[in-house]
């Protein structure tokens, strides 16, 4: 147990580092580009580490397939084009506790997508409040909304825009969750991720040149350059290494707690490396989504603890 909580609260401190190293890697890199490199690099490195292992790599069907193209598409593509791209106005405390939204949501999607499960009145609150809490994250005020050359209301628009995008981020790592089915694959986990990363390092690609973000127009320093190297290795691949032990030995419902000790070390880090400060509304957006995960996920939850007491 020891060994378990030291390796959730190592995952929960490197996940928490890859906010702060998103923006700082943001100074120098366009944002999709940036998750387009980042995804070069841990590709290549989970390849090697699945080669290294003696993991099998090639896909044997639509089994396989299905499962790399979709977690390509959206829990890697879309997700860290949207995600990224709202750390530009967001601090990364705002940006992790946002993310805390997707074991709420998750359930609420894969329900829609069996009409067999409905979501109960408490569920149904869980969800207002969860929404309570990005309401209270974004701030949105209408009287700040810009005015004609009013630079203050625009900066207040950009931190809600980038609130929103942190949202759809989420929404968009949701999707990916409830479309990536795995049952059929006969690829590992860590050949699949492999090239999850890497169908969606291609995908950021071809976004990024699209949004004329080009690599050739980049200068960056010694710093931006080892921002992007430890974002890509450390809470890139190394942290995808460990939170596959840590789910196969702790289960998916007290695996998904992780999303709520991130955001600390993500305030913490933000505060020591660039100065960044927790907002009032962003700890009391936080409350509000891990009580809506609990309102939501209160019967899985509930299983598990009675399993852990018996």
């Amino acid at each position: 147990m020891n060994r378990d909580a030291l390796g959730f609260l190592t995952l929960a401190a490197l996940w928490g580092t890859a906010f702060v190293a998103t923006k700082a890697a943001l100074a120098e890199f366009p944002p999709v580009l940036l998750g387009a490199l980042r995804f070069d690099i841990a590709a290549a490195v989970l390849v090697a580490v699945a080669v290294a292992s003696g993991q099998r790599l090639r896909p044997a069907g639509w089994g396989d397939l299905a499962p790399i193209l979709a977690g390509g598409a959206f829990s890697i593509g879309l997700h860290h084009a949207l995600l990224f791209t709202g750390q530009q106005y967001v601090s990364s405390a705002v940006a992790a506790t946002l993310l805390g939204l997707i074991p709420v949501l998750t359930p609420v999607a894969a329900r829609v997508l069996r009409p067999d499960e409905r979501i109960d009145a408490v569920g149904a609150v869980g969800l207002l409040v969860g929404f309570a809490g990005l309401i209270l994250i974004a701030d949105p005020d209408v009287g700040r909304l810009p005015l004609v050359g009013d630079g203050a209301g625009g900066g207040a628009l950009a931190a809600n825009a980038g609130a929103l995008f942190v949202f759809g981020s989420a929404v968009a790592w949701v999707a990916g969750a409830v479309t990536t089915r795995e049952d059929d694959a006969t690829l590992g986990p860590l050949a699949l991720q492999a090239w999850m990363a890497a169908v969606g390092a291609l995908l950021l690609h071809v976004a990024a040149a699209v949004l004329g973000q080009s690599a050739a127009t980049l200068d960056p320093s010694t710093t931006g350059l080892a921002w992007l190297a430890y974002l890509a290795v450390v809470p890139g691949a190394g942290g995808f290494l460990l939170y596959f032990r840590l789910l196969d030995r702790l289960g998916p419902i007290r695996a998904g707690l992780l999303e709520y000790a991130i955001p600390p070390f993500a305030a913490l880090f933000g505060f020591v490396v660039l100065s960044e400060t927790l907002a009032v509304n962003t700890a009391w957006g936080f409350v509000c989504i891990f009580a809506a995960f609990v309102l939501v996920q209160r019967a899985p939850i509930r299983a598990a603890l009675r399993r852990r007491v018996r």
